[in-house]
């Protein structure tokens, strides 16, 4: 039965994913492309050699990304795991379907810069939290941080923001062979715009996912209620002692730490066990360790 659980739960990753992905190659296919626009990441520097060679850009994000793979399986061993590989796969699948079967400007928005990369923004930014929510990535700088990390430590926004701003920089180069193009700092700015917009989105997405609730279960069947949430949604409970003040009777109360998002499913399995049960719900600032965020402390340095 855990098995069955465990494989219709991928499913499930897989295909929310594959969505994510359907959305952040249609943003570069058929928003960025049809703009002349840029932006940055594996899918931008595939962009930037379509513009200078003419190789489709489905085709450059595959060779980009294998290669990294290739380096990172040599350096760093297969730590990226399947999530990545399917994340790459799938972007590489749409992003080579959609200039064959949708027409170059679909939205019609390819006079509209500023929109295309508002848009692009909004889209890509969409499919990469669905992507990173499900415990994948979209391979490219993700895969590079990890290569960058295992000689140097650096944080991987800084990892971000620095090829980001290099390739959109030299799309400045490529910009100035394309008769195409009136003005290429124009364009450089529009292509800042977008990461800006997706860096926005993105981080929207995971602060939703990464707020944590506190629930107080108050149960005579906490035994079954807790062996429910433990076992069937994974996720850990602390058993505690009580006792009514009013009745003077011990009881037993359940305490779970989880992600907001995961709250609808613990109250769905008490609803479902003990539709008596008292429940409290409050929201935590942060909670630190094993499942949840790492627990960071700050000192001072000394003079």
């Amino acid at each position: 039965m855990k098995q069955a659980i465990d494989i219709r739960r991928l499913s499930k990753e897989l295909i929310l994913m594959h969505i994510g992905c359907v959305l952040y190659a249609f943003s570069w296919a058929s928003i960025v492309e049809s703009a002349n626009g840029i932006g940055g990441g594996s899918s931008g520097l595939a962009m930037l050699v379509q513009y200078a060679t003419g190789l489709p850009m489905g085709i450059g994000f595959v060779i980009i990304n294998s290669v990294l793979l290739l380096v990172a399986l040599f350096i760093i061993g297969p730590s990226f795991g399947f999530k990545t590989v399917w994340g790459i796969g799938s972007i590489a699948l749409w992003l080579n379907l959609f200039p064959a079967i949708l027409p170059h400007d679909l939205l019609g928005l390819a006079d509209d810069k500023l929109l295309s990369a508002i848009l692009a923004g909004v889209l890509s930014g969409i499919g990469v939290g669905l992507c990173l929510l499900q415990g994948g990535s979209t391979g490219g700088t993700d895969i590079a941080a990890m290569i960058i990390n295992k000689f140097r430590r650096v944080s991987y926004g800084r990892i971000v923001m620095a090829s980001d701003f290099t390739i959109i920089g030299c799309s400045w180069f490529v910009y100035h062979l394309d008769p195409g193009v009136d003005n290429a700092l124009t364009m450089i700015i529009y292509g800042y715009v977008m990461i800006g917009v997706f860096s926005y989105t993105v981080d929207t997405i995971l602060a939703g996912n990464k707020q944590s609730s506190q629930i107080f279960v108050f149960s005579r069947r906490h035994a079954e209620i807790a062996h429910s949430i433990t076992h069937d949604l994974h996720r850990g409970v602390t058993i505690l002692d009580g006792t009514g003040a009013y009745t003077g009777h011990p009881s037993k109360m359940l305490l779970v730490m989880c992600r907001k998002v995961e709250s609808n499913n613990i109250l769905r399995v008490v609803r479902d066990i003990d539709p008596d049960a008292f429940v409290s719900v409050g929201s935590v600032m942060g909670v630190y360790g094993k499942g949840f965020e790492a627990i960071e402390v700050r000192t001072k340095k000394k003079n």
